[in-house]
């Protein structure tokens, strides 16, 4: 399921994006945990580093990048920040492979140089749930689609109100040896999503729960909220 499509360049090329700016929120506290906080679709990470500096968990550090600045087809070409280039609005549109690892990739190099005892964990809102729960897929499988290791040790992986990309390949991905294995059942996933959603359909949200609960994903969490944003088992 994804709301991607081919990205738009010169003669069908993809053309290559800058990344913008990162904003950090150093722990007020005891340095325990890393977090790369992902922005949805046209936004940045300067509005949300504002918000989680204002959360009640002085041990974590955030880390808030932004999307480059590209061309989205479901805009008619027009550019906004975005992870990925996004296209038609169903569950059938191909995946944007190659933006979602050039996304992974970045977020897991940010990770790189945190220090060895720091718990690493990766969350989004939006499309950028997307691109964190890819990550999680990249962190399983121990690679990319295009062979490359990846190299960042994930503990926890949170999305709110997105969808889980290229979920139709997910079991050929996995890969069924002792460490893919332990790394399915034991990665803390938590997934949100608004019933009320009028951008991302509740459904993408239940079908990745369900996609990723019956391939062996024995710990992820999926939660729907209401309008008003509170929580409840699903």
């Amino acid at each position: 399921m994804s709301f991607t499509g081919p990205s738009i360049g010169s003669g069908g090329r993809r053309e290559a994006h800058e990344f913008g700016r990162t904003h950090v929120v150093r722990p007020k506290g005891r340095h325990q945990a890393t977090v790369v906080w992902l922005h949805g679709l046209g936004d940045n990470g300067s509005s949300w580093s504002h918000l989680l500096e204002t959360l009640p968990l002085p041990n974590i550090k955030w880390i808030c990048p932004t999307a480059p600045t590209r061309p989205i087809t479901l805009f008619g070409g027009f550019p906004a920040t975005a992870w990925f280039d996004v296209g038609e609005l169903s569950e059938d549109a191909p995946d944007d492979v190659e933006g979602l690892e050039a996304a992974a990739a970045h977020v897991a190099n940010l990770l790189s140089i945190e220090p060895a005892d720091i718990k690493l964990g990766i969350g989004g809102f939006s499309m950028d749930a997307a691109t964190s729960l890819y990550s999680a897929t990249c962190f399983i499988h121990g690679k990319y689609e295009n062979g490359d290791l990846y190299h960042a040790n994930l503990s926890a992986v949170v999305g709110l109100s997105g969808w889980l990309p290229c979920s139709k390949n997910l079991k050929a991905k996995i890969e069924r040896h002792d460490e893919v294995a332990r790394r399915v059942a034991s990665l803390p996933i938590l997934l949100c999503h608004g019933k009320g959603d009028d951008v991302v359909p509740y459904k993408f949200g239940e079908k990745s729960a369900l996609a990723l609960s019956s391939n062996g994903f024995e710990n992820m969490t999926f939660k729907s909220y209401d309008g008003y944003g509170s929580l409840g088992s699903k």
